[in-house]
């Protein structure tokens, strides 16, 4: 899900995508998909009550595969002819298996581990309505997706400036220039969620365990994101410095989204790929304790290469007219020359967390 994180805490690709005309063709095109997976799901129900996790996971990443492609397709406002030659198979093919199944498939592993965690609604006694609604939810969410994806790609075609294109692209490049710090903050974060879930693995039975972990892991790697996302800005005096340069206010936004919220959206794919998928009656620790790992990780990983990009794109985008952005040359030299903040600089206040991510 980093696509989307850094869709929506970057200024720039939020500000691209959130366009009221953007608006408007995305509601469409995130309802036409939803009636369509709908009527599909209504029709290989006849067939098969998709009873069996793997084959209703199969079937959803299925739709959200195609969905992906025909949405970011939209989102290009280009055929598919055109799509080929100037994206080319390797990016179509990340948009459909990446974009489109394996994230289609992990929406429907939160979506049945929501409604059992937190509503009671197991979709093993109870497939129909949880089948329904993870079909659904993962297309339109894969839909809105995909064609933002698409719209960012066709500005970054016309010439508009894209520094930070939503692909991870720009994460392993940060994974070869600074492991030693991503490794750190990666390995001491999940450390400490593995242990908290470990010690947390006593505490209650079943869905009640799993709520408990749920609560706990969550808050733990919301609270570890927005540290790491100051450390990347790598601001002068350390992320520890920045709390006194930024208002609560501001700090509490990032905190609850997209920290809280995301990392609670990870800790709920796991815990259903576990809960639906492996089946241990009952969850050992030692998987609480490795969900945990994953989940506190992934967020100070991805927290941290959020702040470095948006360190970059606010150092880079305040000091070299946007005219000169659109030369390949100079973005080039740009990129490689201020891959590393050592100024500080630190943005305004009211826009250094990202807090309009929300938006759209």
């Amino acid at each position: 899900m980093l696509h989307r994180l850094t869709l929506r805490v970057l200024p720039r690709l939020t500000l691209a995508v959130t366009e009221d005309s953007v608006r408007r063709r995305k509601r469409l095109v995130m309802l036409v998909p939803g009636l369509v997976a709908f009527a599909i799901y209504r029709i290989v129900k006849r067939a098969d009550p998709l009873t069996d996790p793997f084959l209703l996971l199969f079937v959803s990443g299925l739709i959200a595969a195609m969905t992906a492609l025909l949405a970011y397709r939209v989102g290009r406002r280009t055929g598919f002819a055109a799509l080929w030659e100037e994206d080319g198979g390797r990016r179509l093919g990340w948009v459909t298996g990446w974009i489109g199944f394996c994230y289609g498939v992990q929406l429907s592993l939160m979506v049945l581990a929501l409604l059992k965690i937190l509503a009671g609604y197991d979709y093993l006694l109870h497939p129909d309505g949880p089948a329904m609604m993870a079909i659904i939810i993962a297309c339109t969410s894969v839909a809105r997706d995909a064609f933002e994806i698409g719209h960012v790609r066709r500005l970054q075609r016309d010439g508009q400036p894209i520094l930070t294109f939503p692909d991870g692209g720009a994460l392993r490049a940060l994974v070869r220039e600074q492991p030693g710090i991503l490794a750190g903050w990666t390995l001491l974060a999940g450390l400490g969620g593995a242990l908290l879930a470990v010690g947390l693995s006593g505490l209650g039975k079943g869905d009640d365990a799993l709520a408990v972990q749920f609560a706990l892991i969550s808050l733990l790697a919301g609270s570890v994101a927005l540290p790491a996302y100051l450390s990347g800005q790598q601001r002068s005096g350390g992320w520890v410095a920045a709390f006194g340069l930024l208002g609560w206010p501001e700090l509490f936004r990032f905190w609850w989204w997209p920290g809280l919220a995301f990392a609670a959206t990870y800790y709920l794919v796991l815990a259903g790929a576990v809960a639906f998928l492996v089946r241990p009656d009952p969850i050992p620790g030692s998987i609480h304790g490795l969900i945990g790992l994953l989940v506190t990780g992934i967020m100070a990983l991805y927290c941290y290469y959020l702040g470095y990009r948006r360190a970059l794109e606010d150092r880079i985008q305040q000091q070299v007219p946007t005219s000169l952005l659109r030369c390949p040359f100079v973005f080039g030299i740009l990129s490689k020359t201020q891959a590393v903040p050592t100024d500080g600089v630190v943005p305004p206040a009211g826009v250094a967390l990202g807090e309009s991510g929300r938006q759209g």
